[in-house]
């Protein structure tokens, strides 16, 4: 059976609804010890110049930007081998323009995570969390050709775009930051747009159902 064809599993629907409750609720993405780098993320950052205001990061900060960033980095990849290998020229096309608005992104929220005095590091590496584009997608993707190709990437990145643009909203609700609500607000309409897009292109009907 063609893998985009599957049902999502019952524990990745249990997981979506956790790592989004958990940001709604001022949690994080799905892991604890994103929450627990808060406190002493805030305790290493040197004490800003007097007279400079300070900005204090929330655990739904934290959360949201620790997720947000791998997921662009993995949609990326996905969207690299989609700009080459699509059968549909439209869905070449989309996937060029996505990748570059995603890199864009990617840009933004590093900048972030420096802002907020966080690592690099992807701290859900090896986590199958929904929206994310796991190793094993990328790998039934290089083994897809033609229009099975086609619909693989149309599924696994509509999954992407609407699971990143439910989870942007909780932070836009109960983020902390201007800075990180503003981003985030930003990644909720670039998602509804390129969603829009997404459904009109050749073999979404039948990739998407």
């Amino acid at each position: 059976m063609n893998p985009i064809d599957l049902p999502r599993p019952p524990l990745r629907r249990a997981a979506a609804l956790v790592l989004l409750g958990a940001l709604a609720l001022g949690g994080t993405a799905g892991c604890s010890p994103a929450a627990e780098s808060v406190p002493r993320t805030a305790q290493a950052r040197k004490s800003p110049p007097a007279g400079t205001p300070t900005v204090t990061s929330t655990a739904t900060d934290v959360g949201w930007v620790q997720l947000m960033t791998p997921m662009n980095q993995q949609a990326v990849k996905l969207l690299a081998l989609a700009a080459e290998r699509a059968a549909e020229p439209r869905v070449r096309d989309f996937a060029v323009r996505l990748r570059t608005g995603q890199k864009t992104e990617l840009v933004r929220l590093r900048a972030l995570l420096t802002r907020m005095g966080l690592p690099g590091t992807d701290v859900h590496a090896g986590h199958d969390m929904p929206g994310m584009v796991t190793v094993r997608d990328l790998e039934a993707a290089r083994a897809a050709e033609g229009p099975a190709f086609d619909r693989l990437v149309l599924a696994q990145i509509r999954d992407h775009l609407r699971q990143s643009a439910q989870v942007s909203r909780s932070e836009i609700t109960s983020g902390g930051r201007a800075d990180a609500r503003e981003l985030a607000a930003a990644l909720v309409t670039a998602r509804e747009t390129s969603l829009a897009e997404l459904e009109r292109l050749p073999g979404a009907v039948r990739a998407l159902g």
